[in-house]
């Protein structure tokens, strides 16, 4: 019996900031990736958002150019 896999490929965004860092519960609003501030907290903590490959529950963590965060299937480049 064979198993047919549907793969899904993961859609890219880049996104270029003015600033040394931000943090990422800004940087999800600024991609439009979650509407308010406050689902953006909940997600992060929920565990629903990795910051390169790996798993982050910390809203305030510090994005640099270079890093990618995945959510809901979308990776986000900080540029």
């Amino acid at each position: 019996m064979k198993i047919k896999v549907k793969r899904v490929e993961k859609r890219r965004v880049t996104k270029k900031i003015q600033t040394d860092y931000i943090k990422l519960d800004a940087f999800l609003k600024l991609c439009d990736a979650v509407q308010t501030g406050g689902y953006a907290k909940l997600v992060v903590q929920d565990g629903a958002v990795r910051v390169n490959n790996e798993i982050c529950t910390q809203r305030g963590r510090k994005l640099r150019p270079g890093d990618s965060v995945e959510f809901e299937n979308v990776i986000y480049l900080v540029e």
